[in-house]
């Protein structure tokens, strides 16, 4: 166990912001972080690729190392299965190219996403047409009120678009993931019709018939480096703002006043409204406030210029929802997570 005090958050946020909390502990195993429930306040965090701090945080910052990869036994019915458990201290993207590297197939349209694994579980996170919650078998947890050991199986996570049951206002920050196991396969079985996937194999030449796992993640790679800012180089938590999700009847009435609005069917009553492209249209593309900007080739990434604090990034996301609830009549969210005080 690794114990720092007045320790400085600034390579624990993707932000780059830095704050400080009163104490930082990193934990091997499920035991060690046992030892220190009840001492409150205390925040778990992951890459903190999903967080945003608006202030120093005046409690204990805990961080897994727990990063252990256990294939589980199958049965002889399920011959083509894998089962992964997996700590949740592991780097995301590292388990991706692992997964590839041993022939097990699932998370390719995953790849470069930022974070750690426990954090896959609490966000659903999602691209390119496949998310979180269509591999994970269950999530073994430890409630940091009482100690107690939990396992919710997919089900119970309650799993929607970047949402699950942990964060709910009944148990967000209750409890701290240890490990995340995860059904994959031996059979390659690409996902290819989002995100321009398809237009990117044939600019390359790639027949389908003939793609690999490797070639697919790395096109996945590819088109995320060209949208999205690397935050060792420019400060940001990728995709700042969820896409709303609407009633059919009002994207119809929008669609009479713009007839391109770009859309994503969800079901026969609702439909997927871009926030980048809402935002562009608002002419915040590459428009800064002070040290904060919205990101010149992706609109739906906020960026840090360089010594932003957490207020000057609240101050453009509030300019930014409000030009768009504006325009649209629609409130977009932030997916990224704000803690403290401004």
């Amino acid at each position: 166990m690794r114990i720092e005090e007045n320790y400085s958050l600034l390579e624990h946020n993707t932000f780059g912001i830095d704050a400080r909390c009163h104490r930082f502990v990193e934990y091997d195993t499920p035991e060690e972080l046992a030892q220190l429930v009840g001492q409150a306040p205390l925040l778990h965090i992951g890459g903190g690729s999903n967080l945003l701090f608006l202030s120093d945080y005046d409690g204990t910052i805990l961080h897994s190392r727990i990063r252990t990869i256990e294939k589980l036994p199958t049965s002889n019915t399920q011959a083509d299965e894998v089962l992964l458990r997996v700590g949740a201290g592991i780097v995301w993207d590292e388990l991706v190219a692992h997964t590839i590297d041993n022939h097990w197939y699932g998370l390719e349209n995953l790849s470069l996403i930022p974070g750690e694994v426990g954090a896959s579980a609490v966000q659903n996170i999602g691209a390119y047409g496949a998310e979180a919650k269509d591999f994970i078998v269950n999530v073994e947890c430890l409630n940091l009120q009482n100690g107690e050991r939990r396992t919710f199986s997919c089900h119970e996570c309650q799993y929607s678009y970047r949402h699950s049951i942990f964060k709910t206002d009944a148990q967000r920050g209750r409890w701290a993931v240890l490990y995340v196991t995860y059904r994959l396969s031996t059979h390659f079985t690409p996902r290819l019709d989002y995100g321009g996937i398809r237009a990117e194999l044939q600019r390359r030449d790639i027949a389908i018939e003939h793609l690999t796992a490797e070639q697919l993640r790395q096109v996945i790679i590819d088109i995320r480096r060209t949208k999205l800012p690397d935050p060792k180089v420019q400060g940001n938590a990728g995709s700042f703002f969820m896409n709303p999700i609407i009633p059919r009847s009002q994207y119809e009435k929008l669609a009479k006043l713009y007839p391109n609005i770009m859309h994503y069917e969800v079901d026969a009553d609702h439909v997927k409204i871009p926030a980048g492209w809402m935002i562009e249209q608002c002419g915040w593309k590459g428009r800064a406030l002070g040290p904060a900007a919205v990101h010149d080739r992706q609109a739906l990434v906020l960026v840090n210029r360089g010594g932003a604090k957490g207020s000057d990034i609240v101050t453009l996301c509030n300019a930014v929802r409000h030009d768009v609830n504006e325009k649209f009549g629609i409130d977009i969210h932030p997916e990224v997570n704000f803690i403290g005080k401004v």
